[in-house]
């Protein structure tokens, strides 16, 4: 069992108040949840989107909680530490519990809006591939010693993360790769995590109904690149630093600016280190030159889309910036088959194509129609919802690109969460009506997509975007069970039969 004293865990804090207390207290572990909470445990008091754990320090106590912590006066005998923010105290708390692994660990962190969760496989890829061990963390799942686990959300808490980077060490990994949320960088969920590397994919409108403005959405991402220093700590694993920056992405220079490491600019301008050149597209994969400094290998990918582009530039910027050879890059990028629900195509027999997509930002939307578009030679299926509880402004501006690009759109549920289907499918109405679309309305999204693939015919492009790997489907307080293309597969046997 591990024991850490309460004074080793203080002494991470930046600043901290607290009673007269014994500071050589063994502390057996960190807990933010109290039905998490075993005797010894630190339990740090969170106040999250629903509930507060202040409220539940009597339940902590009852399990054994060892010490609080906490952001204001509490009416309890218990020891209790007061700190200014308890997220952040968290995370460095759980850091230092752990004994620092992310110190003994080569980090490379993923941001932006779109492309993270492709961009981190794709650089996986290549350093295994290079003989290297890599545990990874984000949306779909996360990787520790070569065993897959489910995860929560995009980036774990901060007390999470650090226990599964400390399982990663325990495991012989050497690297974490990681997704980096705008909402984990602004919320200290990655605080005392030490980055290597930076990778920055693009930035278009998302998750302002947490940030507000665009402004703030794009400075909660800088923090990644601004917290790339040089390590305090002496070692060779942590001198080499860096960040691989999308060029052709008009927030780019800022990006670039707040790192004060090495930067590889990828994309393809002319200015960028990592560059594509003589790109042809397809619906059975991608080519390209790939240029690296002065070097030039040509590549064929089994990925397709434009956006795939940026992704494996984004990826092979991060293995130069790590010494890769070029020759194990393209070896990889060329292996690399897709991420489930990342433009994977279904395959059911049918004489059409069917697509399965995460994206649910515009620009996630507009860069998944732009490539189904090159690959049509039909016409061109559409069926997409927004989240309820998030970023309304973007529903209209998703309806009309959805409009721009299809032949037809079917406008149906994502996950409305709390709000009414009906009332989020209007605001998508206002968007799509600017643009002279065929377009039908079925809030029931199985019917959706089964309305969808029984109106295609041979050579159609059938797109379901927003929902891609996810499995279920939440409306008001319930969650059921909702496969896209598990319903996609279903729909098409009922179409050829």
């Amino acid at each position: 069992m591990r024991e850490v004293s309460l004074k080793e865990l203080m002494d991470v804090l930046p600043k901290r108040t607290s009673l007269s207390v014994d500071y050589d207290k063994k502390i057996t572990g960190i807990a933010y949840d109290s039905r998490k909470v075993k005797p010894g445990y630190l339990f740090v008091c969170i106040k999250g989107e629903k509930t507060d754990g202040h409220l539940f320090i009597s339940e902590a106590l009852e399990n054994g909680a060892a010490a609080l912590i906490t952001d204001r006066e509490v009416d309890t005998k218990a020891l209790y530490i007061r700190v200014e923010n308890t997220r952040q105290a968290a995370s460095l708390l759980a850091d230092a519990f752990y004994g620092f692994p992310t110190r003994k660990l080569r980090v490379f962190g993923v941001t932006g809006t779109n492309g993270k969760t492709t961009t981190t496989y794709l650089i996986e890829s290549i350093l295994r591939e290079a003989g290297k061990k890599t545990g990874l963390t984000g949306t779909i799942r996360s990787r520790i010693g070569g065993k897959d686990y489910q995860v929560a959300r995009t980036t774990p808490e901060g007390v999470d993360l650090h226990a599964m980077a400390r399982n990663m060490v325990d495991c012989g990994d050497e690297y974490l790769i990681m997704e980096v949320s705008s909402h984990a960088l602004d919320m200290h969920r990655v605080d005392g995590c030490e980055f290597d590397i930076g990778v920055f994919t693009n930035l278009t409108q998302d998750h302002l109904d947490y940030h507000k403005t665009m402004d703030q959405y794009r400075e909660a991402k800088m923090k990644l690149f601004s917290g790339l220093v040089n390590s305090w700590h002496e070692s060779e694993l942590k001198k080499k630093k860096g960040a691989v920056i999308n060029w052709d992405d008009a927030a780019g220079r800022q990006f670039a600016s707040a790192a004060d490491v090495p930067v590889v600019k990828y994309g393809t301008h002319e200015e960028a280190d990592v560059r594509a050149e003589d790109i042809c597209i397809d619906s059975q994969g991608t080519n390209y030159t790939l240029v690296v400094g002065k070097d030039k290998i040509p590549l064929q990918l089994k990925i397709t889309g434009r956006f795939n582009i940026y992704n494996t530039l984004a990826a092979a910027g991060a293995a130069y910036l790590e010494g890769i050879p070029l020759d194990i890059i393209k070896t990889a990028l060329e292996n690399f088959s897709g991420v489930p629900g990342r433009f994977e195509l279904v395959q059911g027999g049918q004489p059409f194509a069917v697509i399965i997509d995460y994206a649910h930002s515009p620009d996630g939307l507009e860069n998944l129609l732009q490539s189904a578009k090159a690959i049509c030679e039909g016409s061109l299926i559409t069926v997409f919802g927004c989240g309820g509880d998030r970023d309304r402004g973007k529903r209209p501006i998703m309806g009309k690109i959805a409009g721009r690009y299809s032949d037809l759109a079917v406008i149906t549920s994502d996950n409305p969460r709390s709000e009414d289907p009906k009332s989020i499918i209007k605001e998508i109405e206002e968007g799509m009506k600017m643009e002279n679309t065929e377009y039908k309305v079925e809030t029931d999204r199985k019917k959706a997509i089964e309305m969808a693939i029984k109106t295609a015919n041979p050579k159609d492009v059938v797109v379901i975007a927003g929902k891609g790997h996810e499995t279920d489907q939440v409306i008001k307080d319930k969650v059921i069970h909702f496969d896209d293309k598990e319903v996609a597969l279903a729909a098409i046997q009922g179409v050829i039969k």
